[in-house]
């Protein structure tokens, strides 16, 4: 499978993660987590998957966890 060329060939390594598991990280809907990347400016950049699916670099979202940290109104 060859990577995409927008895709930073030193973040080849670095894990993706779906919505999914962003959202549970910071305890919000997958919604959420898609309207963050669709914001301007994104509030959390994302790549897209040949079928066009949002993923998120795990460092980035290590990132955006140590700025703002889960939602403690949530759960």
């Amino acid at each position: 499978m060859t990577v995409p060329a927008r895709v930073p060939r030193d973040d080849q390594d670095d894990p993706l993660l779906t919505p999914g598991e962003v959202a549970a990280l910071f305890r919000v809907d997958p919604k959420t987590v898609t309207r963050w990347a669709a914001a301007k400016p994104p509030r959390i950049r994302s790549v897209r998957t040949p079928g066009g699916h949002r993923r998120f670099r795990e460092s980035e979202v290590n990132r955006l966890l140590a700025e703002d940290g889960p939602d403690p109104r949530q759960g």
